[in-house]
């Protein structure tokens, strides 16, 4: 019996390694990270210092050096900001928009901003650096980077293609810049990279700024192209596990996908009712060597089903995906009675556990009835479980009902989740292993948010 089980797992995290282009680790393993390759070009790893720099002073400003050098300073509350670049809206408001997320900041660290509104950056915008460097703004002890740098209580980055990627840019070493002085450090690669990510990506309308933002569509979000990175990775089968984001190395930040998987376990883990509080508590750590080792043991009871989440979120990653609704509750199925029994599966959430338990072998009848909305735009969209033809959704009709087996002995590997069975108004399932009876109706989980209502599904041995 335990062969047949080791055999089963093993199958299961080589299917996962051929789905997503990996190899798997041995169980109770981290897998392994690919060793960055680094030439001669090799410049900082990072774009920004991990904790706060004690022996650094703040810069002393010429200022009739800077303005000889023709160098704007524009000013906030929170913010003084040097810039070479012509005035125009979209520059000229960006200290406001720096004010606006000072408090959101604080919001989400838990840091009292009546008693840090003195806190103020410096900032520096460059389109030509020598400009700066003749201005006096470049110290020389400063390293040089790609496209952004924070260092205490100062940032530098370089002008950008789109006005919403300069925002995200400075909104991102305004975080880095925010936990350094406040917290006293950032945390270990992926976590000061993922937060940077995960509070710099916004929106900007009608002078409102939300910060922790998730993009309907990329119109929103010229030149970010976070889901777009993961999935090319997804596509050219270089998809991470959970474990190797977390593993990531500094040098590793020489490229732009680590900072899109970042950004993707930080919205994951602050987005999902089960972990975000947890989450957000890892902030208190960022000073700690062994933050790792303690994120490792606080998920450590979840980190099966965290994990399965992952595979999911990243194989559907979309614009607008709902991290809140298309969350799990794992729940391990009962016998099912003899005669059978009726689950409701509602039409707005992703997967459910039906709380059956259904055998290897046994054949099983699986009905279904309903009339649910799977869309209300240009009006609503009615479906039935056998779904709406006139629209696909990964090959299948929308709003088709979809079935899986999920095996309460798993021990990793691709999730039976990503490899789901057609049932619509009926089928006959025969399951190839024991495990809970997993339900959802077929729709994108950046989606959900116009569905409503939901469906009668039984389900009776044979």
């Amino acid at each position: 019996m335990h062969t047949r089980l080791a055999i089963r797992a093993t199958i299961r995290l080589l299917t996962f390694g051929l789905l997503l282009g990996m190899v798997a680790p041995a169980h109770g393993q981290s897998p392994k990270r690919p060793r960055p390759i680094l030439g001669d070009t090799l410049k900082q790893p990072a774009d920004s210092a991990s904790r706060l720099l004690t022996g650094v002073k703040r810069m002393k400003i010429d200022e009739e050096a800077v303005a000889a050098a023709g160098i704007r300073k524009l000013s906030s509350k929170h913010l003084t900001l040097y810039t070479d670049l012509p005035s125009s809206a979209e520059v000229d408001e960006l200290p406001k928009v720096f004010d606006l997320a000072f408090p959101q900041w604080c919001e989400y660290f838990g840091i009292d901003p009546v008693k840090e509104a003195d806190w103020q950056i410096t900032g520096c915008l460059m389109k030509d650096k020598d400009t700066f460097q003749r201005g006096g703004l470049i110290p020389s002890n400063l390293p040089k980077f790609a496209h952004g740098w924070a260092r205490n209580w100062e940032l530098w980055l370089f002008e950008q293609p789109s006005d919403y990627y300069r925002r995200h840019l400075l909104l991102h070493e305004g975080t880095h810049a925010f936990m350094n002085t406040m917290l006293g450090a950032c945390g270990p690669p992926w976590y000061m990279e993922g937060m940077a990510e995960l509070l710099s990506t916004h929106s900007w309308a009608d002078g409102k700024l939300k910060l922790n933002y998730m993009p309907v569509d990329r119109d929103e979000v010229p030149h970010w192209g976070r889901i777009r990175i993961i999935k090319k990775e997804m596509a050219e089968r270089r998809a991470r596990y959970l474990e190797n984001v977390v593993e990531f190395t500094p040098y590793e930040f020489l490229e732009n996908a680590p900072y899109a998987w970042c950004w993707a376990v930080a919205t994951l883990m602050d987005h999902h009712p089960k972990y975000r509080e947890r989450f957000r508590g890892l902030a208190k750590n960022v000073t700690k060597r062994d933050f790792n080792k303690l994120f490792y043991k606080l998920f450590a009871d979840d980190w099966r089903k965290m994990s399965e989440e992952w595979q999911i979120m990243v194989t559907g990653l979309e614009y607008g995906y709902d991290v809140t609704a298309a969350a799990v509750d794992f729940a391990d199925g009962k016998p099912l009675p003899a005669d059978g029994a009726i689950v409701t599966l509602r039409a707005d959430r992703g997967w459910q556990s039906t709380g059956l338990a259904l055998e290897e072998g046994q054949r099983y009848a699986i009905r279904s009835k309903g009339r649910y909305q799977v869309a209300d735009q240009p009006q609503v969209w009615w479906s039935e479980p056998g779904g709406v033809s006139i629209r696909y959704y990964k090959g299948r009709p929308l709003g088709k009902l979809l079935a899986a087996i999920r095996p309460d002995d798993s021990t990793g590997g691709s999730s039976p989740l990503l490899r789901p069975a057609t049932v619509g108004l009926g089928t006959t399932l025969q399951p190839k292993q024991s495990g809970t009876l997993y339900l959802k109706i077929n729709d994108s989980a950046a989606e959900l948010d116009d569905n409503a209502g939901e469906l009668k599904v039984q389900v009776k041995p044979l």
